[in-house]
């Protein structure tokens, strides 16, 4: 991917649904998902085109939307030796230019027609290229995506392979190298596969092979796999399917079709004894990895594996969760996967454990698990619970039309089949206890896994290679083409007429003792999310306690008056619902996400965790070893670090949100039963409460499950006493530096205080900092990323909350340009200080935030989340559907306002997170004093 970390293995298993479809009935949907009342199928058409490229038209007119989902077939199974990493390097490189878009452009084109989800990504077998655009913008997505692939080998030379080249660098360092437990992971991958398989050196590469990558291997990798035999583009949403075809064969009907690729054939590998492996890594806390080979993706036991991987991890209902974190406390967290993949999958259990607790006791209790799981099938309970989950995420899946494009793209390389969502559902019909026993039996064996032991101590990793100068233009003769010249290609397209936009208004109402309701109808899948929205968070903290509305939410999913833990965590597990609560800067939210046809349970669960809570002391102790681990954890990370640092730097000591969301060591140990029953008492009150609710629920539905659960909620007879923001009091150094010695790459947040949510010129702030640093065309990211190669990204955002407000820039850069990326960073920031944009940049910035809207209320979880905020920071009810006419409101002069008005360079605060021996000269440079060495909780060490 281009801005998010990369997964090792990214492939995602087959998902499926259950023997009964009991929430689904006969007929459609919505546009494009259709059932029989017992099976699903995706409405679509497939077309290959005389030169092999095939086309999957999935017409949905649910929203103005159209998904553009390209896949080439070819990943990291397509590497030859030596070149790890090269599939996802020849990602990057689509991004840079092509014979009719100039490097930069399609993004810039991208954000200026509304565009979101814009991004790429590569997995062990396909590289995915998507973006989402309004319905009017067809025609221009097929021009990109047709360019991308047909055109972009005529533009590659050897600067833009030597700027990718170091952005990739950056990510393996951010992602592997400086990430906690990234060298465990390739340590995994390196144990279960032999050298030159090409899953040993995962998706990412090595520093080595990245850099040895030549311009001749890049123009020989297009004519084998990017050419239009060898690649599947999805539409998915608003269009005329007749309309579609004729595009499709306009901008893809003259791409010339490459040799027939030829099949990958590697036997996967078998082991016949257990392989341990000693990792030391950066880190606070031990981890235990154990892996197997098992079938590949589709193949006979890839569906029983799933249904293994949900009874031994899928959640708090699961065996490993209940006997390691909740019985034992040995573990801070468990997971456990079936990674499908092409030439083969991956079981991996993963546990983290608790400081001080016994790795080799973790192991032996897995084990004793795992014995039980062969040698005794599991309850039909337990068959039902992994297939309701499954089915739930199957339909979340369906309910975007970018991950809906996906799912197609993906059944149709990986299956075969675009429409395979029928097939896929009766794979886990066929599941019984007795197959997922015998499954577990044959590839779960203990000579037939790797076993890696992650331990706190030096990092080790391969030996540095340099990164050499990057040339400053192509040399003659780099350039050449696979396709013909058509000049016609030069001319953008126009859009078609722009639909009227419009975003999902929500209705409100009250109960009688102050709560308020919100309903957003959203009609189609069968799929409800609710959140129960208070304010009371970090802000409400007692000065000396800190964390206490953080533990407080954490402790709401560990029983209630009238269920333990365990029986929320089963029932919640027997629905296929989500349930989850937490405590934010202003605001506590507890969010469910649920089957329609199970939706009034899921929320008698969550009055009943809002309104009943038990607060059990031994409850509190378990949530406290948790929270301590936790605590301990977040110092292994740097930008974890270096945002919680600048938050103290800005807010100043004594201020709620300068202390950790999880408080201290001090206010952990000292919080108990009494204390969290006091804060809920004070601060969950029905008058500063919304239950926001979006999805397939009526309004008199909803009015009647309100009245039913949340009506008897009685408010306290004091009014709620109004939670005054203390005044932040910025620390004085201009510059904070934390040491973390070896580090590959130094973290960086530049802060200060910022704006408030109700800020007149909220959009103004808005668009101008889309142009700083908000979205991936900004300057700052532009400069850093795609013109220096200083990092993987960097990004800047304004918080902006009821009672305070913070802005901060946040990226991480090679440790040897710390410097010179914060020198460019306050360049920049000068620059849109200097004079108002131009029209092009205003027009392009103004539209990413304006044109985007509906496909930002997408999902019933967006929808909700959005009038949770609006509610929680006082913004009037229609601010959400006002939205387009403020942003197109905002002018050359507003932005330019804001610009000088909210980023400050004399009031940024840098604080970074790096090696301090190399780190400390370049800072010094900066000429930004003073200058303060603080430690990893933020406290003062010296000058």
């Amino acid at each position: 991917m281009r801005f998010k970390l990369l997964a090792l293995a990214a492939v995602c298993a087959g998902l499926g649904g259950v023997s009964t479809l009991p929430a689904l009935a006969a007929g459609p949907l919505l546009g494009a998902v259709v059932s029989d009342g017992s099976s699903l199928s995706v409405r679509h058409e497939k077309l290959k085109l005389a030169n092999g490229f095939e086309v999957i038209l999935i017409e949905d007119h649910r929203l103005p939307l159209v998904a553009f989902n390209l896949w080439v077939h070819a990943g990291p199974r397509n590497e030859a030796r030596g070149q790890t990493g090269f599939a996802h390097l020849f990602e990057h490189l689509m991004f840079a230019g092509t014979k009719h878009i100039p490097r930069g452009a399609a993004d810039r084109i991208v954000d200026a027609a509304g565009g979101t989800d814009s991004n790429g990504s590569t997995n062990f077998d396909r590289t995915n290229y998507y973006f989402t655009l309004p319905a009017n913008q067809l025609e221009l997505g097929l021009w990109i995506k047709s360019d991308m692939l047909g055109y972009m080998i005529d533009e590659v030379d050897s600067v833009a392979l030597a700027n990718q080249q170091d952005v990739v660098r950056n990510e393996r360092r951010q992602s592997v190298e400086n990430r906690p437990y990234g060298v465990v992971e390739e340590a995994i991958y390196q144990a279960l596969f032999p050298e030159g398989h090409p899953y040993r050196a995962v998706v990412i590469g090595s520093h080595a092979d990245i850099q040895s990558i030549q311009l001749a291997d890049v123009k020989a990798f297009a004519r084998s796999y990017y050419r239009p035999n060898n690649a599947t583009l999805v539409l998915a949403g608003d269009f005329k399917a007749a309309d579609a075809k004729r595009l499709v064969q306009k901008y893809f009907g003259t791409l010339q079709a490459g040799e027939p690729v030829p099949p990958v054939v590697v036997a996967q590998p078998r082991l016949t004894a257990e392989r341990r492996v000693q990792v030391t890594d950066h880190v606070e806390l031990p981890r235990l990895n154990l892996a197997w080979h098992t079938p590949a993706i589709y193949q006979s036991g890839d569906a029983d594996l799933d249904v293994v991987s949900h009874i031994l991890g899928g959640g708090k209902a699961s065996r490993l969760y209940k006997k390691l974190v909740y019985e034992r406390q040995l573990a801070q967290s468990v997971q456990v996967s079936q990674d499908s993949a092409s030439l083969g999958s991956v079981f991996g259990i993963e546990v983290l454990a608790r400081p001080g607790k016994s790795l080799d006791e973790i192991e032996a209790l897995i084990d004793a698990e795992l014995t039980e799981l062969t040698t005794r099938p599991p309850s039909a309970e337990e068959l039902q619970r992994a297939r309701t989950t499954i089915q739930t995420q199957l339909f979340a899946r369906m309910e975007k039309m970018g991950t809906l494009a996906d799912l197609v793209n993906h059944y149709n390389q990986m299956a075969g089949d675009p429409d395979f969502i029928g097939k896929d559902l009766a794979r886990y019909q066929a599941v019984t206890p007795d197959t997922v026993r015998a499954a577990a039996a044959r590839y779960l064996g203990r000579n037939a896994r790797v076993v890696v032991q992650a331990t706190p101590g030096p990092k080790v990793l391969a030996a540095e290679v340099a990164t050499p100068p990057a040339p400053t233009a192509a040399a003659k003769g780099e350039r050449e083409a696979l396709n013909a010249n058509e000049p016609w290609r030069k001319q953008q397209p126009k859009p078609g007429k722009a639909p009227a936009l419009s975003l999902p208004a929500g209705k409100r109402f009250t109960l009688a003792n102050g709560l308020t309701v919100v309903h957003v109808a959203k009609p189609g899948l069968p799929l409800i999310s609710a959140a129960l929205v208070l304010r009371a968070g970090q802000m409400n903290n007692p000065a000396d306690q800190p964390g206490l509305a953080g533990f407080t939410a954490a402790m709401l999913q560990e029983g209630s008056k009238t269920r333990s833990a365990q029986q929320l965590a089963d029932q919640l597990a027997n629905l296929g619902a989500s349930l989850q609560a937490t405590a934010g800067r202003e605001d506590t939210r507890i969010e469910l996400s649920s089957l329609k046809a199970n939706f009034g349970q899921g929320l008698t669960l969550l009055a009943d965790v809002a309104l009943n809570p038990a607060f059990s002391p031994a409850e509190v102790e378990r949530q406290r070893s948790a929270r301590l681990a936790a605590l301990a954890q977040q110092r292994a990370d740097a930008p974890t670090v270096a945002s919680l640092v600048a938050n103290r730097a800005v807010q100043g000591e004594g201020h709620p949100l300068a202390m950790p969301a999880l408080g201290d060591e001090a206010s952990i140990k000292a919080t108990d039963s009494a204390a969290l029953s006091r804060f809920w008492q004070s601060q969950y009150r029905p008058d500063q409460a919304a239950l926001v609710v979006a999805g397939d629920i009526t309004e008199a539905e909803l009015r009647t499950l309100a009245e039913q659960l949340f009506g008897a909620w009685q408010r306290p007879a004091a009014a709620a006493a109004v939670q005054a923001a203390p005044p932040a009091r910025s620390t004085q150094a201009r510059v904070v530096l934390v040491d973390k010695p070896g580090a590959p790459q130094t973290a960086l947040a530049v802060v200060s205080a910022g704006p408030l949510a109700s800020h007149p010129e909220a959009a103004s702030i808005k668009v101008m900092n889309a142009a700083l640093g908000g979205l991936f065309t900004s300057r700052i990211n532009t400069q850093l990323r795609e013109v220096k190669g200083y990092t993987y990204g960097v990004y800047s955002a304004y918080a902006m909350g009821r009672s305070s407000g913070q802005f901060g820039i946040y990226g991480s850069v090679r440790t040897e340009v710390t410097g010179p990326a914060l020198g460019d960073m306050f360049t920049e920031i000068a620059g849109l200080r200097a004079k108002p944009m131009g029209a092009a940049e205003l027009s392009r910035v103004r539209n990413a935030q304006l044109l985007s809207l509906p496909g930002l209320f997408d999902t019933n979880r967006v929808v909700v989340s959005s009038y949770a905020s609006d509610w929680a920071l006082g913004l009037a009810q229609d601010h959400i559907v006002k939205l387009p006419g403020q942003y197109a409101a905002v002018t050359a002069a507003s932005a330019f306002k804001a610009a000088q008005q909210q980023v400050k360079p004399a009031e940024l605060i840098v604080v970074a997170v790096g090696d301090k021996a190399k780190v400390l000269p370049q800072l010094d440079a900066l000429g930004r004093g003073p200058l303060e060495t603080w430690d990893d909780e933020g406290k003062l060490i010296g000058p």
